[in-house]
């Protein structure tokens, strides 16, 4: 190599004197081109061609590229041409590595979850992640929970809606312990109902239930709600709050989520989540999942759906971790005793207590501004009460004696609305809520002209002289801050002896001078000087 740089410097190489010494070496002519290279820029590299930079010298990934990194969403070219540009601003130019070098030190320096994270998120950063088993437990050890919204639109009450089920399941045996099915957004009344269906064990729930040991739960408001904690610390379980964003902690509810998309949803009317194909009529973009699908199933065919599906879990599927048997056979060839608690109590627990004591009236029982009456309470008025309910069920409430606790039955809501009555009402609500979303869409949008050259926005919309006054007149009008008048009647001084603040005193009126009366005579003391009346007239 020595022998072909010093032919180089003497103006003398050829390309065959390179591919002479290709062939002796048994690299490419290229290779022989650029070990020339390195060794005219520095001599050592003559003695070891080809050998690797040493590594204090080597390009690193630098705090500098992984910022670029992200911001390019892992474009590793772009990264570069944003390190170009950057040393050719500089004095003098900066040292850039070439794109191959740069992507065998991210390689290098960089594991796959980073490039990943970088890339795309921390959700893909967690897909090259190792994450370790619990050790094998028994049945009822643990339970987890989760809602999962179900990608269909059923009908509810003539409304498309997404239906939203939330399930128990354990986490030994994989049994569905219990479900529930919501229309519209869950909330603690699904949770609640959930877990009823899951303890109970008798029909038209079981076999499988009990009281669990402990329950895992996301940071969901739903699941850690007064209601649903009381109902669990009534029962002795234990509630493990899960940090966010740690769906692996509870990774059997999260597998039974994706179960449930890819072996019930997909199947069924009104799937939105699979692929859909483009319209050949010239309408451009517009797909045949963004039309109203041409069958739906109505809300109570999909609980039943849903409930089907449930069964087959527990008595029909296979999960490998099982070893061949089902969840109900493997929950049942547990020898771990159950802890079963009376339907009647565990109704109780699940109810949220209004917090204070009611007295039974000759109408009924008064709530929240509603009258609640049942035939059970003649001859019942002038007791006190303790009214119970279930979250967002305001139809109906539950009446416990206040100091024993003795249930003793249920109130229904007096004149209540029939169901034609409720319907009216839904949609006039509807009707208003559209007009005001309208209004209020309206209120904040803002046209501007298009631009072809580089210029400041410029607002369309124009307003007339006149226009402008009214509409600031109206809101000057409305504006109750601005029509309060705090200095019409100005405060009296503060007493002497109080300490005040020289702008508080500078902004009370002073007290108008005070005639000692004829019968006073000049020299009497203060305290025979009458005290001047401060209030003004008509405020006695």
């Amino acid at each position: 190599m020595r022998r072909l740089l010093a032919v180089r410097t003497a103006g003398g190489l050829t390309a065959g004197h390179v591919r002479v010494a290709a062939d002796a070496l048994g690299v490419t002519e290229r290779t022989v081109w650029r070990w020339l290279a390195a060794a005219g820029r520095d001599e050592a590299a003559a003695a070891r061609p080809g050998a690797r930079a040493r590594e204090d010298t080597r390009f690193t990934v630098t705090p500098e590229v992984r910022c670029l990194l992200a911001l390019w969403k892992g474009n590793v070219r772009a990264v570069h041409r944003e390190l170009v540009a950057r040393a050719a601003r500089q004095s003098p130019p900066g040292y850039v590595p070439s794109l191959t070098t740069l992507h065998r030190a991210l390689r290098r320096d960089l594991d796959a979850g980073e490039r990943a994270g970088l890339a795309l998120g921390p959700e893909a950063a967690r897909a090259h992640d190792v994450f370790g088993k619990r050790p094998a437990s028994w049945r009822n050890h643990a339970w987890e929970s989760d809602h999962v919204q179900a990608p269909l639109l059923v009908d509810a009450d003539g409304d498309l809606v997404r239906p939203w089920i939330t399930w128990f399941i354990d986490t030994a045996t994989k049994v569905i312990t219990g479900t529930a099915v919501t229309p519209g957004h869950p909330s603690r009344a699904s949770v609640l109902a959930a877990l009823r269906a899951a303890v109970v064990r008798e029909e038209p729930y079981g076999p499988a239930g009990g009281v669990p040991e402990q329950v895992r739960v996301d940071r969901g408001k739903d699941f850690l709600s007064t209601a649903v904690t009381t109902a669990l610390g009534a029962m002795g379980v234990t509630v493990k709050d899960l940090p966010a964003y740690s769906p692996h902690l509870k990774g059997t509810v999260e597998n039974l989520n994706r179960a449930a998309d890819r072996m019930l949803f997909a199947a069924l009317p009104g799937y939105t989540a699979g692929p859909t194909a483009r319209r050949g009529s010239g309408r451009r973009g517009r797909t045949a999942g963004s039309e109203k699908p041409a069958s739906t199933l109505s809300f109570q065919d999909f609980t039943e759906q849903v409930l089907t599906w449930t069964n087959w879990w527990n008595t029909a599927h296979h999960p490998k971790a099982l070893s061949g048997r089902t969840p109900l056979e493997a929950w049942q060839a547990d020898p771990t005793p159950v802890t079963d608690i009376p339907a009647a109590d565990l109704w109780a627990f699940t109810l949220e207590d209004d917090g204070r004591p009611r007295k039974l009236t000759g109408h009924g029982v008064h709530w929240r501004g509603r009258t609640y009456s049942a035939a059970w309470m003649t001859g019942q008025a002038g007791i006190r009460v303790q009214v119970r309910y279930m979250p967002h069920h305001d139809h109906r409430i539950e009446v416990f004696d206040p100091v024993t606790g003795r249930y003793l039955g249920s109130a229904d809501l007096a004149d209540q609305a029939t169901a034609e009555q409720i319907s009216a009402v839904r949609k006039v609500r509807a009707a208003r809520t559209r007009r005001l979303r309208k209004d209020l869409e309206a209120s904040q949008r803002e046209r501007y002209a298009a631009a072809t050259k580089p210029a400041p926005p410029r607002r369309l919309g124009a307003l007339s002289a006149a226009e402008a006054d009214r509409e600031l007149g109206e809101a000057a009008e409305s504006d109750l801050s601005k029509l309060a008048l705090p200095d019409l009647i100005p405060h009296a001084p503060p007493p002497a002896h109080w300490r005040t603040p020289p702008a508080v005193a500078a902004g009370t009126a002073p007290l108008p001078p005070v005639s000692a009366p004829d019968d006073v005579p000049p020299d009497a003391p203060p305290h025979a000087v009458p005290e001047p009346d401060t209030h003004p007239a008509g405020d006695a």
